[in-house]
């Protein structure tokens, strides 16, 4: 991470004292940064390993598991936007680490339902905990790094997910095969419940390492302070984004990159949700086979993330990066039904898509900052998600209900598919290059 400030961008020349400085914020920051965003991933992952051992104990259909996967947004769209407006006011340590602790609880409690009804209201349990939890990250980024280093920064952010992806599906794996009957509980209620501890300590631990914003870090001296001031006030905004929240919800824009949003989350939700029931398709049945065959994509995904997010800085080009990479996934996605039979090919195209599908998520969150003044941020950010957030409510009602009335994810995968190539029309045509710059510029 020390080398995430990019000296050979055009447009953002780097004094040697100003990277030092920088440095020191990254190491303070990113680690636990990263470690929460792992965790948090994990926690939303490890459903799709549950899954394959608890339908048959509570009775959980696909569809109903659809349903489970989906209202999950529900309560995480109805209080994100308050969440991110309150952090506003109590700041980014309060908010985080109480959100932390919050979904941590709600995630050893799920290991205690007994039906569908049961998971359902579990999972909008945690979808309200949980709200705010990444459109607070987002934002609490913009408080430290300037836009000209925030692609790599946020890529590197990322990355934490495709860690968890790698980690999730064997440490889901041995959990379930080894730990069964742990403390009297089944397979899926001990993945549960060790994946949701470590929130509640992370949480814990954040109170006293946080620092909302740099004028308040004590581990910085007034100069380094003023450094990061300076490089912060100096970045433009878009000259029709300055007139707070009410100006920024007026912008067409704003709502364009939310259906943008939208349609890159129902490809990742997918991924998350669907990809282990997937491979099983292929024809793997061990849990842990599945659960290192579950960590290939991720892997893909990781490089992927941090070449697409360097070259995204270095050219100060957002809008193709972003372009190919989801029309990139939808060609793989679409491809996979031709594939059925072929389990190495089927690999190799689940990989590529998902890596594209999640490797797009960071290319996007470059955007809407250069869309939105400061103090329009902390809402049109958590608008935008909540809009993103849609697709998760939405894409996996409908993926389960397909799976369940077809027996197979490829048609799911087809509609996923189309709406990639939406998303990459939305960017290229309706989002246009001035509006990005200078801060982005395409």
């Amino acid at each position: 991470m020390s080398d995430a400030i990019p000296t050979d961008s055009p447009s953002f020349a780097v004094p040697a004292d100003l990277k030092r400085t920088y440095s020191k914020v990254i190491w303070r920051l990113m680690p636990y940064l990263m470690l929460a965003f792992i965790i948090n991933a994990i926690d939303r992952l490890n459903l799709s390993f549950a899954k394959l051992r608890m339908a048959e104990d509570i009775l959980l259909s696909e569809a109903a598991y659809g349903i489970g996967a989906g209202v999950f947004y529900l309560g995480y769209i109805l209080f994100e936007v308050p969440s991110n407006l309150y952090m506003q006011r109590v700041g980014a340590r309060a908010t985080l680490t109480r959100i932390m602790i919050l979904w941590g609880l709600v995630t050893v409690a799920t290991a205690f339902v007994t039906s569908p009804g049961q998971l359902i209201v579990a999972r909008f349990f945690l979808g309200v905990a949980e709200a705010g939890f990444f459109p607070g990250l987002i934002l609490y980024l913009t408080f430290w790094f300037p836009a000209a280093i925030r692609g790599r920064i946020t890529a590197s952010f990322f990355m934490a997910a495709m860690v968890a992806g790698m980690i999730c599906g064997p440490l889901s794996g041995t959990i379930m095969t080894h730990l069964h009957g742990w403390l009297g509980l089944r397979d899926w209620q001990v993945l549960f419940v060790l994946t949701g501890l470590p929130a509640v300590l992370l949480g814990i631990i954040g109170r006293y390492w946080l620092t909302d914003r740099p004028e308040q870090a004590r581990w910085l001296n007034a100069e380094q302070q003023q450094q990061i001031q300076a490089a912060l006030d100096s970045e433009p905004r878009s000259s029709a984004a300055r007139n707070g929240l009410a100006g920024a919800l007026r912008d067409p824009l704003l709502y364009v990159a939310g259906l943008v949003c939208f349609c890159i989350y129902s490809a990742a939700n997918t991924v998350s949700y669907w990809l282990p029931t997937l491979i099983r398709s292929f024809g793997l049945e061990d849990l842990q086979h599945i659960g290192v065959a579950s960590s290939l994509p991720f892997l893909t995904a990781l490089c992927a993330m941090y070449l697409l997010g360097r070259s995204s800085d270095r050219y100060m080009e957002r809008r193709w990066h972003l372009g190919l990479t989801l029309l990139t996934a939808a060609a793989s996605f679409s491809l996979l039904s031709v594939a059925q039979g072929n389990t190495l090919l089927s690999m190799v195209l689940v990989s590529l898509g998902a890596a594209a599908a999640l490797s797009a998520m960071p290319l996007f969150w470059t955007i809407p900052p250069a869309l939105l003044s400061k103090s329009g941020a902390a809402g049109g950010i958590a608008l935008i998600s909540s809009i993103g957030n849609v697709a998760g409510v939405l894409s996996q009602s409908a993926v389960g209900a397909i799976k369940t009335a077809t027996g197979s994810l490829y048609l799911a995968l087809d509609m996923i598919a189309l709406l990639l190539v939406l998303g990459t029309l939305l960017v290229l045509v309706a989002i246009p290059a001035r509006r990005l710059a200078p801060s982005a510029a395409c």
